[in-house]
C-alpha cells in the first residue's frame, strides 16, 4: 500500500535517474534493529563519487529518504 506517496521505484528513479552508463543498485536492505522497519540502502557511480542513499519504509506504506518517527510504549486497559 502507497497512499500519497512515491513507490520505491519512483523514489530511486527521482534521486538517482539511472541510465545504463549509471545505473542504480540495491546493495543493503533489511530490518532497524530498533523496531523492525524496513530499509534499503541504493547506490550509483557517479563521474564525482558514489551516491549512496538510504529508503526507510513508513507505517503508512509509503518510502522515504527520512526514518519514521521512533515508536514509544504505550499502555492500555
Amino acid at each position: 500500500m502507497n497512499v500519497g506517496g512515491m513507490s520505491l521505484r519512483m523514489l530511486v528513479e527521482k534521486w538517482f535517474a539511472p541510465t545504463s552508463t549509471a545505473p542504480a543498485r540495491l546493495v543493503r536492505f533489511g530490518r532497524m534493529t530498533s523496531d523492525q522497519r524496513r530499509y534499503v540502502c541504493v547506490e550509483s557511480a557517479r563521474p564525482d563519487g558514489t551516491l549512496l542513499i538510504f529508503f526507510f519504509r513508513h507505517d503508512d506504506g509509503t518510502w522515504r529518504v527520512f526514518p519514521p518517527a521512533a515508536r514509544c510504549a504505550t499502555m492500555g486497559t
